[in-house]
């Protein structure tokens, strides 16, 4: 039967697009002199860049190096096509983007060049799962098939580095330590578990680690037991006010990675590091976002803060021990329920701006609490104990800082913020983000004139990426390199068309009886993907009674145990939410079917996205929602076609991608598959699947 196409195939773009207009300036040397502010160098203002990339020999020849070392080598066209791109981006200083599909090898795309080209660089990367990829297996192969002599390192936040000064604390004064953790009153013989726990890490912080990595830890300790002995970056006074900054597993850390060649760090520190000034980052040149479509939102994350009731309790409960009149602190301490009082009435929903009175005298009160500690902790200060509570003081006078600082911001939000609150009644929390991430990106990382060169990449760029994260016209080009997989060949995509909208009341009896037909079709092997728990959970539930297959649920375990039994069972079927849209990888016989509940459009009445809504006007609906959901429906889609064997099907059970007239800005940004609205078309794809599978 031939296949019904629902949209016609678009083509996809092959070359690089140049922007709108071009800059002049000189290409400077691959190797220049940094400058101390936020790591960067200074360089000439960012040329224009060819509309197609030319081979680089000495890039070319690295690859084919690299690549022929690798088990199984094969030619990567897309591979080679990247690494083009990125030797031209980084010779002459320009901004790339680039959409890279699975398969693609996108890693060695970009570290290949950059090594081959002498550059030092930074990868940012939004997962831990990446990470250790290319700490543990792409950067020591890289290595050893150059032959190139460099080094590399891992930098993490320093809260994930076990504290020399909290240990000292710890043995120095265990019974308060203790008893700030919530354990046993002081002198008891029974530390209890989390007291025992503590001990645990004291004795490997002490003679079983080198890097006071928590990743080394063979076992995982609770979050209250590794907060005794860990600060974090509010709360760390610095080496050199720290009684044992001279020791610190943190500081040894950023020492490596400031002599390193690469230095592999989540995208959040990275950006953590642009909102305080990048101190902590190592000199670069180059930096390279993988995963760069959580770009935007990890951005607005690390350039905004959040205020809890938690805050002010252990603020207010970590200094009574430091001060003789412990009023102030007990004053702090209390104004956490203050907070409270003021954030609840606000859950789900921004705050007026300007505040109310009542509101705003109470944040005033909450301030003038916060400045009367900080006078009692300065006098402290002056008599603190050098090798005892000295770092225990200097440690609550950073992180009042910041609260302090926190509660002035809220007071005065100006307009291109927005403050809300989301949790629970009982435990609010209240978040401050910049509106435009793209307008802090522009001032703190794109500057023409200065900074690293970029390379963002992902198998999925959302659409319109360099104009919302505030990429320069002219400064960035963009391109697409698809993907070795055969799409058209390898997968269909299915949009039954006689389902109701999802909106309609019949919608979910109707879901469910064709996810059975299908989940009988593939005979298990189906990820199933929803957009909220309680729709995942109401048809696990109604579907686990009408079919013979093993249905598992985000629930049931650990998502590295979960996708584990998932994909060694193969007619098993998972059921999950958003945190399964990505990231997950089961290649394989295992998987034949992905089916979408609905399509992934954010909240309406999410509190920045309303703001981002606001500003953009009467085209936000172009420019906030459809983008956001296009790439996550992409990474949905993209979690079924994982090697070049791969087979099967993705059913979107939203028939808005069939009928929308926003349809084409979703389906253009999938996978190339061939489409169908007929149930009878899966089934005979999946029925050949299978025979392909068993021959």
């Amino acid at each position: 039967m031939a296949l019904d196409p629902l949209i016609p195939l678009i083509p996809r773009p092959s070359a690089i697009s140049p922007g709108e207009c071009h800059l002049t300036g000189q290409v400077p040397s691959h190797r220049r002199s940094p400058v101390a502010h936020g790591g960067v160098p200074s360089v000439p203002a960012r040329q224009a860049i060819a509309s197609t990339a030319v081979p680089d020999p000495v890039v070319d020849l690295a690859l084919q190096k690299a690549t022929g070392a690798l088990p199984g080598s094969e030619d990567r066209p897309n591979q080679k096509q990247m690494a083009e791109a990125v030797a031209v981006a980084l010779r002459q200083r320009r901004h790339l983007i680039v959409q890279a599909g699975t398969g693609t090898g996108k890693s060695l795309a970009y570290l290949v060049p950059v090594l081959a080209l002498g550059q030092r660089a930074v990868v940012s990367t939004a997962t831990k799962a990446l990470q250790d990829q290319l700490a543990t297996r792409d950067l020591p192969r890289l290595e050893e098939a150059l032959g190139l002599p460099f080094d590399f390192a891992v930098l993490k936040g320093r809260s994930n580095y076990v504290c020399r000064q909290r240990v000292t604390e710890v043995n120095g004064a265990g019974d308060q330590l203790m008893l700030d953790a919530g354990g046993p009153e002081p002198g008891a013989t029974d530390l209890g578990p989390l007291g025992r726990e503590i001990r645990r890490l004291v004795k490997w912080a002490e003679t079983g680690t080198q890097t006071g990595d928590r990743a080394e830890l063979d076992f995982e300790p609770k979050d209250a037991a590794w907060a005794q002995v860990s600060v974090g970056a509010r709360d760390c006074p610095g080496a050199a006010r720290c009684p044992s900054g001279d020791r610190c597993f943190a500081e040894r850390a950023r020492e490596r990675a400031a002599e390193a060649d690469v230095v592999v760090v989540n995208t959040h520190l990275y950006a953590t590091g642009l909102a305080i000034g990048g101190e902590f980052l190592p000199i670069h040149d180059v930096v390279i976002f993988d995963e760069a479509h959580e770009l935007e939102d990890i951005a607005s994350s690390a350039f905004g803060f959040e205020i809890t009731a938690g805050r002010f309790a252990a603020l207010g409960r970590g200094s009574r021990a430091l001060l003789d009149d412990t009023s102030a602190a007990t004053a702090v301490e209390d104004a956490a329920s203050v907070f409270t009082d003021v954030a609840r009435p606000f859950v789900g929903r921004s705050l007026p701006r300007p505040l109310a009175a009542a509101d705003h005298d109470r944040f005033v009160m909450m301030r003038e609490r916060l400045s009367r500690l900080s006078a009692e902790l300065k006098r402290s200060a002056k008599t603190a104990d050098e090798g005892g509570t000295h770092g225990r003081v200097l440690r609550q006078q950073q992180a009042l800082g910041h609260l302090m600082r926190d509660v002035d911001y809220v007071t005065s939000l100006g307009d291109g913020d927005v403050a809300w609150v989301e949790g629970a009644d009982h435990n609010p929390v209240l978040r401050v983000s910049p509106v435009d991430v793209g307008a802090a990106l522009g001032a703190r990382l794109w500057a023409v004139d200065e900074g690293p060169t970029a390379i963002l990449t992902s198998a999925t760029i959302p659409p319109r990426i360099g104009e919302r994260l505030g990429l320069g016209s002219g400064t960035y080009d963009q391109l697409d390199v698809g993907s070795p997989y055969a799409y058209d060949e390898q997968a269909l995509l299915y949009c039954p068309l006689h389902l109701p909208d999802p909106r309609h009341e019949n919608y979910q009896s109707a879901m469910h009886d064709e996810l059975v037909a299908l989940i009988e079709a593939a005979e298990g092997r189906t990820l199933a993907l929803f957009t909220s728990w309680r729709a995942m959970q109401t048809a696990a539930d109604a579907i686990k009674k009408r079919v013979g297959f093993e249905i598992l649920t985000q629930s049931d375990l650990p998502k590295p145990a979960l996708v584990a039994r998932f994909a060694g069972q193969e007619t098993s079927c998972l059921f999950a939410t958003m945190g399964f849209w990505q990231g997950v990888d089961v290649p394989g016989s295992a998987l034949s079917l992905v089916t979408i509940d609905r399509l992934p459009f954010p909240r309406p009445d999410d509190p920045l996205l309303q703001a981002r809504r606001a500003k953009a006007g009467s085209g936000a609906f172009e420019l906030i929602d459809i983008p956001r959901a296009a790439a996550l429906l992409a990474q949905g889609c993209g979690r079924l076609i994982r090697t070049s064997t791969d087979r099967g099907v993705v059913a979107v059970f939203d028939t808005r991608l069939a009928k929308a007239r926003y349809r084409w800005s979703l389906v253009n940004a999938l996978p190339p598959m061939r489409r169908t609205r007929h149930r009878s078309d899966v089934i005979d794809f999946l029925a050949a699947t299978r025979a392909a599978t068993v021959q």
